[in-house]
């Protein structure tokens, strides 16, 4: 080998390392420890106070965060509002009137820049605040890595594209997931989400009363819940305030809660009932019933994951003075 080629090869190598390198610390754990040293403490106080007064405020802000990465990446894209010119994300029909909990992120925002103005990201603060939701709500805290920066671009049209369907199969969610870096197994276990939480009848409606256009119930739904669920949300309701919890027996705990409906067939979405019909993710179906502690290990590492989908950091985008709208 020539001296020229084994020093092109090196500086190959060299440069493969500096990217990883350079991938791997662009969010860091502490990242605000001497910019912002009570970032952290004034989103989770806020997120404190808001769940103190509604628990379900918790699975709003886990929501979000998810609604935020899965659709150009974590990037606060969510937050900001419709223009005359521009329907932002969160008017998108998946979006509104279901997410919520963006007084949270005003609060925290406005408490961070009287205190360090200009420092904290809206991305950064989703991320905490759905980490603070998880932790409220029972389920194991994590370390954020931190550094994301503000996009300034929201187009509700991307939701549509890019957040999996509650009437997905599960090639479908397997598929949706990986397009964002995801395993099958950790959409099952970002899946386990779905036992926090409250959903409009509108997104199951079909199981109910119009199952495949056969003008009858999913049989695949229990069919005592599905009874119990008609009665909760009359055929042809209109009513945007009509919801009902995702997990009935314990709507306000991160536990394996919805795991255990699924297995008595009582999976609120088409996508949630699905998980049974795959043997691996059937199998993960029952592990994490069984095995709560082990779930919740891997919701903490799954969420810290996705945290890091498509990230901007460094000069990119701009740390907002208004999570609502671009500087």
């Amino acid at each position: 080998m020539s001296p020229v080629w084994l020093k092109v090869q090196v500086s190959l190598i060299f440069a493969v390392i500096l990217f990883i390198s350079s991938v791997n610390s662009q969010l860091q754990v502490g990242f605000y420890k001497s910019s912002c040293s009570f970032a952290e403490f004034i989103v989770k106080d806020e997120v404190r106070k808001a769940v103190s007064r509604d628990k379900g405020v918790a699975a709003g802000l886990v929501r979000m965060h998810f609604h935020d990465c899965f659709v150009r990446g974590c990037d606060a894209s969510v937050l900001l509002d419709s223009t005359p010119s521009n329907v932002a994300e969160k008017d998108s029909v998946v979006n509104n009137p279901s997410l919520r909990g963006f007084d949270v992120i005003d609060n925290a925002k406005a408490r961070l820049e009287a205190q360090c103005k200009g420092v904290v990201s809206c991305a950064d603060i989703v991320a905490f605040a759905a980490r603070d939701s998880v932790e409220m709500a029972g389920g194991f805290s994590y370390d954020v890595p931190a550094g994301r920066r503000d996009g300034r671009v929201s187009l509700a049209s991307e939701t549509l594209t890019n957040l999996p369907s509650p009437s997905f199969n599960v090639n479908q969610l397997t598929q949706n997931f990986a397009k964002k870096g995801f395993t099958q197994e950790e959409m099952v276990t970002l899946s386990g989400a779905h036992t926090i939480g409250r959903s409009h009848c509108s997104s199951f409606s079909n199981r109910l009363y119009n199952f495949n256009g056969t003008n009858s119930e999913d049989p695949s739904l229990n069919s005592m819940y599905a009874a119990q669920l008609k009665r909760q949300c009359p055929q042809g309701s209109t009513d945007p305030n009509l919801v009902v919890p995702m997990n009935p027996s314990s709507p306000n705990d991160m536990d394996s809660g919805y795991y255990v409906d699924i297995l008595n067939n009582r999976g609120l979405f088409t996508s949630d009932q699905a998980l049974l019909t795959n043997p691996a993710t059937a199998q993960q179906v029952n592990q994490n019933a069984m095995s709560p502690f082990l779930w919740k290990k891997k919701l903490a590492a799954a969420m810290v994951k996705m945290g890091k989908v498509d990230v901007l950091t460094g000069n990119a985008g701009e740390i907002r003075a208004n999570c609502r709208v671009v500087n």
